[in-house]
């Protein structure tokens, strides 16, 4: 039983990482490339175990596990210290020329505000970012951070996709913009440094692909590929924020990231992973931070969960374009822009579908 059980797992291990593969919106596909860690762990329990089995089975799970295990590793390792970084380490001073950013997945039913906001006196960020916050979340946060964080876009919802920023330093023209769906929101702002200089932002939370969310990843998708088009064209100094309900590694976020260009500070460092927060075996990286070459990295960090399901994460990030040809951004070829266009083009026509 042994033996026929750990090629059964060994093969349902390699069929699931296979799948993922595949170049298709379908929820149940698009889910595949988010336990990546688990799958290889297990794959390489199934390695340790197969030589108990007996042949023809020892075959297939060594195979099965081992075949697993390396493609996982692909995608895996340069979110580890094994990888060099992508985003290279700030030097000390220039103060007035970092950002520090705090991004929070509330959970719209949880109501542990205070948490939240120890945290936020605890670290002093220069910009909160919070998802999930409906009109509820918006009032205490305004009351606890409005004299201290003065500049603000409050977009309350219960829909699960309600955002409110606030911010230390002065916001240039924000914009609520809603991209591909009429009830998923986004915003744009300039964001003027104590140094004086601006940077843009973009703060996101597409919605995901889940079965009682949306059966298809097309929306999420075009709305990240679109911002990923909007930077490429635009040039400027730019952060992107957000729960993309993506995965570092998937397909779509790497697809985004040469699209734009956009740097992800994480690579080489370590995989942050912030959801889910009440389960240890189940996390992967889910919200994210990403910037353009005209910034290096002073600090990262995930801090204490406050009862979402989903974990802060605080970025300090330093505008140095001075140092911008020490990065090697990522480059996407005209298959993959025209794949980009496409998806676009379809998440628009097809945008207040479910």
């Amino acid at each position: 039983m042994l033996s026929i059980a750990l090629a059964t797992v060994a093969t349902l291990l390699l069929g699931i990482t296979l799948l993922a593969r595949l170049p298709v919106h379908w929820w149940w596909i698009r889910a595949c490339e988010f336990p990546r860690m688990q799958i290889a762990s297990l794959a390489l329990m199934t390695l340790l175990l197969a030589p108990f089995a007996e042949t023809p089975w020892q075959w297939l799970a060594l195979v099965g596990g081992l075949a697993t295990l390396v493609i996982q590793a692909c995608y895996i390792l340069p979110w580890t210290r094994l990888w060099p970084v992508q985003v290279q380490r700030a030097e000390s001073g220039h103060d007035e020329r970092c950002v520090r950013l705090l991004v929070a997945n509330v959970l719209t039913p949880n109501r542990n505000a205070e948490g939240l906001i120890a945290l936020i006196n605890q670290h002093s960020p220069d910009i909160v970012l919070t998802l999930e916050s409906d009109d509820w979340w918006g009032q205490q946060l305004d009351a606890a951070l409005a004299s201290q964080w003065p500049h603000a876009v409050r977009i309350p919802q219960d829909n699960l996709y309600g955002m409110h920023l606030y911010s230390r330093l002065p916001l240039v023209s924000p914009q609520i913009e809603r991209l591909i769906q009429d009830d998923i929101p986004s915003i744009s702002t300039g964001v003027t440094l104590d140094c004086g200089d601006d940077i843009q932002l973009y703060a996101v939370h597409p919605r995901p692909p889940a079965p009682n969310e949306s059966k298809e990843s097309l929306w999420r998708d075009a709305e990240l590929l679109l911002i990923g088009k909007r930077i490429r064209d635009d040039s400027v100094p730019t952060l992107v924020a957000g729960d993309l309900n993506d995965v570092a590694w998937s397909r779509t976020t790497r697809l985004f990231c040469r699209v734009s260009g956009m740097l992800d500070p994480r690579r080489g460092r370590a995989m942050f992973n912030t959801f889910h927060a009440h389960y240890r075996l189940l996390r992967w990286p889910l919200d994210h931070v990403f910037s353009s070459e005209h910034f290096t990295l002073r600090d990262l960090r995930r801090l204490p969960e406050f009862g979402s399901d989903h974990f802060p994460i605080l970025t300090t990030l330093c505008y140095r374009p001075s140092r911008a040809d020490e990065h090697e951004n990522p480059e996407a070829d005209h298959d993959e822009h025209q794949q980009a266009n496409e998806t676009i083009r379809e998440g628009k026509a097809r945008g207040q579908e479910d």
